[in-house]
């Protein structure tokens, strides 16, 4: 075997540079695990999601569960019980709602009619007092309701990504939510003009807005707190509060009113329905 003589200078100058160029790529390179230790390092959006209140369950208005809508007895920091008073209104719309009492008073039936009947979804705030139940869905940024009439779906955007003068109108607005405690508070802009503020009266101006103040009365009751504004409209904001009952069991079911729709009008203006099926229905 033939042997080459390397300079024992040489050598020395080819480990030194390996050791140099050793050092300076460890000094260049990361720790062993620096980027897993980072993502680690950063907050986990879902696991935020256990601070929040436990809303799960499907939620059904108090007055159809067979519960007054009244705050449970001892409850702490309940909302208002018993009837609201009467809204406050403009003169025109307090004359519309004024006429629509008195036929109250001497007709039978609510006298109200919109176009629910005809399989158009309700607007806000009349969605959230439908005779259904509904159910709130908890992820990042976001709380979804989906409520079983129509399958309507409300959307409240926590993370400040959405702005409602950059969205169109629609039935249940755009809706902007935050959190103080373990109340939701919400509010809503956006809502079609052509939707109903308060039983009786149909149609508001792009100034209207609803706000709604969500929390947990006790285990079982849920009370929303809702406040209507329009100043063309309402004198001064005007509040309500609904309260719901879970049902830990229930599941919300498909809702389709154009599958089966026989509805009608009666001679009182009233909505009415059929229950009789066609062949196949």
């Amino acid at each position: 075997m033939k042997y080459t003589l390397v300079p024992a200078t040489l050598v020395a100058v080819a480990v030194t540079a390996a050791m140099l160029a050793g050092c300076n790529n460890a000094a260049n390179a990361p720790a062993p695990n620096a980027a897993a230790a980072s993502e680690a390092a950063k907050p986990n959006p879902y696991a935020e999601l256990n601070k929040l209140p436990d809303w799960s369950g499907v939620w059904e208005p108090a007055r159809f569960a067979g519960r007054p809508n009244t705050p449970p007895a001892g409850a702490a920091g309940a909302a208002p019980s018993g009837p609201p008073a009467p809204p406050k209104l403009t003169p025109e719309y307090a004359a519309k709602y004024a006429a629509f009492q008195e036929k109250n008073r001497k007709t039978p039936g609510i006298n109200f009619t919109t176009q629910v009947a005809n399989c158009v979804p309700p607007g806000l705030p009349s969605s959230m007092n439908q005779p259904y139940p509904f159910e709130f869905l908890f992820t990042p940024g976001r709380v979804t309701i989906l409520i079983e009439t129509y399958s309507m779906v409300r959307r409240v955007y926590l993370d400040g990504q959405v702005k409602p003068e950059e969205t169109d109108a629609s039935y249940q607005g755009t809706s902007i939510g935050h959190w103080e405690g373990d109340t939701l508070v919400v509010e809503t802009t956006n809502i079609l003009p052509e939707t109903s503020p308060l039983q009786g009266i149909i149609g508001h101006s792009d100034q209207f807005k609803v706000t709604e103040r969500i929390k947990l009365e006790d285990p079982e009751t849920l009370a929303i707190q809702t406040t209507v504004q329009d100043p063309t409209i309402f004198v001064e904001p005007y509040t309500t509060t609904s309260r719901y009952a879970r049902h830990k069991d229930w599941h919300i079911y498909e809702y389709v009113c154009a599958q089966n729709n026989h509805d009608s009008v009666d001679e009182h203006g009233n909505a009415g329905f059929s229950l009789e099926r066609k062949p196949g229905e």
